[in-house]
């Protein structure tokens, strides 16, 4: 039986990702759609010699033209990556074409920790998922999101956690506090997992690893056989009210600026935004991408999980 997947965002980092795990499948007859926004040639560069991919192209202002792009398909898959006019009003646009093309299912473009009892005016990203969430119960249509924590790979990229010059790993409040991890490939493959499942739940949560900034301190110290440290930074409250000031002064409306990030490390520091159900199973057995696998490419090491 062929399933036919809408993808939005399939040109974006996370994206490509999911459409690249979907092609790969080999027990399902996959055809990907790819949305597009009208002039753009990113999708047609990189889809364009696979007969397995329709590129369509729609505006998200144009619910009419987004319908026909998802009438005949069996889920609509959503990795669009901003904030409000993108995390709401884009997804609405797109969730109310799936509706009225009758597709079955929608996937939203969550990926992130449990942001469903984080506290108001804590984090905004998390803040904009939640609110079209809301739309998305709303909704005559059968969804599911996938959580699965911070992208291990921001670990030795954008989230400054672990200083290696400096031979610390930063922690607030509680350095055994719980914090889920995911790489981008492993929640990419539970994404497509997620498209191809037509029971899946409301909400699939994955961790590829849970893990504490002390046991990521020791780890970098068996990964470099130096000595490696937690190092208190101050209170989850504290930074809370650090980004507040930042997100007062800052100019834009970037995606990930840097008080976004002090957000997202008090949702996970504080636990408001920790994984309470973790099902790795659910698809079968899995070899996850553990943090020390992460940490020991950045290190040059080879003393990587062997799990």
């Amino acid at each position: 039986m062929t399933t036919t997947v809408l993808l939005a965002g399939a040109t974006g980092d996370l994206g490509r990702r999911i459409s690249r795990e979907l092609l790969r499948d080999t027990t399902s007859d996959v055809r990907l759609r790819v949305l597009t926004r009208p002039g753009s040639t990113g999708a047609t560069t990189l889809f364009g010699d696979d007969d397995r991919v329709e590129v369509t192209r729609a505006s998200y202002t144009d619910v009419p033209a987004l319908t026909e792009a998802a009438r005949g398909a069996d889920v609509v898959v959503s990795a669009v990556s901003g904030v409000r006019p993108v995390i709401v009003d884009a997804q609405r646009a797109l969730l109310t074409a799936a509706v009225a093309a009758g597709v079955p299912r929608f996937v939203p473009s969550d990926y992130s920790a449990d942001y469903r009892s984080i506290p108001p005016g804590s984090n905004r990203n998390f803040e904009l998922r939640r609110e079209f969430a809301a739309s998305v119960d709303a909704a005559p249509i059968r969804a599911t999101s996938v959580l699965n924590g911070m992208f291990t790979d921001l670990l030795t990229g954008d989230a400054p956690m672990v200083l290696f010059d400096r031979k610390r790993v930063l922690f607030w409040s509680s350095a055994d506090q719980v914090l889920d991890f995911t790489t981008k490939d492993d929640v990419a493959h539970i994404v497509a997992r997620v498209a191809l499942d037509p029971e899946a739940p409301r909400v699939v949560e994955v961790a590829g690893d849970r893990v504490t900034a002390r046991r990521v301190a020791r780890t970098m110290s068996e990964l470099t056989g130096q000595d490696f440290k937690p190092q208190w930074a101050g209170t989850t409250g504290t930074l809370s009210a650090m980004a507040a000031v930042m997100r007062r002064t800052s100019k834009g409306d970037d995606t990930f600026p840097a008080w976004q990030g002090m957000q997202y490390f008090v949702s996970m520091f504080s636990g408001d935004a920790q994984l309470r159900h973790v099902d790795n199973d659910r698809y079968g057995p899995e070899r996850w991408t553990t943090v020390r696998d992460v940490l020991a490419t950045r290190t040059g090491s080879s003393a990587g999980s062997t799990a």
